[in-house]
């Protein structure tokens, strides 16, 4: 049987330098949309799922999606492809302003350490009650 999972967490955390530098500024991922893919370590050949929602809060970039075929553990690392629309800069960070969001990645390691898989859900009916339920860190 093929593991079908969801998930929910954070690609980006706004106002908080990563560790290339860079801190991303709400409103960024204007116009981005669902359906996006999501890729295991950006790796364009191995895609695992597809985004399902985001949504821009005050904490930072809130996606949910589906991955077939692995488990998602709570605190794994979450990434993303962008290509730059307006950024500017700030003492020694560049501050990214508006981006064209390309993909959601899981990864090992985030460059903005904060971005992670916050719950989980599996989708895979249960033998025993067939019942999903969010498990929650």
């Amino acid at each position: 049987m093929t593991v079908t999972v969801r998930f929910a967490g954070y690609a980006a955390i706004f106002d908080h330098p990563d560790r290339g530098g860079d801190i991303i500024r709400k409103g960024a991922f204007d116009g981005a949309k669902a359906g996006l893919p999501v890729f295991w370590c950006h790796d364009v050949t191995r895609r695992i799922g597809t985004v399902e929602t985001l949504v821009e809060d005050d904490r930072g970039l809130r996606v949910t999606g589906t991955i077939t075929g692995r488990a998602v553990p709570i605190g794994q690392g979450l990434s993303f492809g962008y290509r730059v629309r307006a950024a500017g800069t700030t003492g020694p960070f560049r501050e990214l302003n508006a981006l064209d969001l390309i993909e959601v990645s899981l990864v090992a390691q985030p460059m903005q350490p904060l971005a992670r898989v916050i719950a989980t859900e599996s989708q895979t009916p249960s033998p025993q009650t067939g019942e999903t339920a969010w498990t929650m860190k």
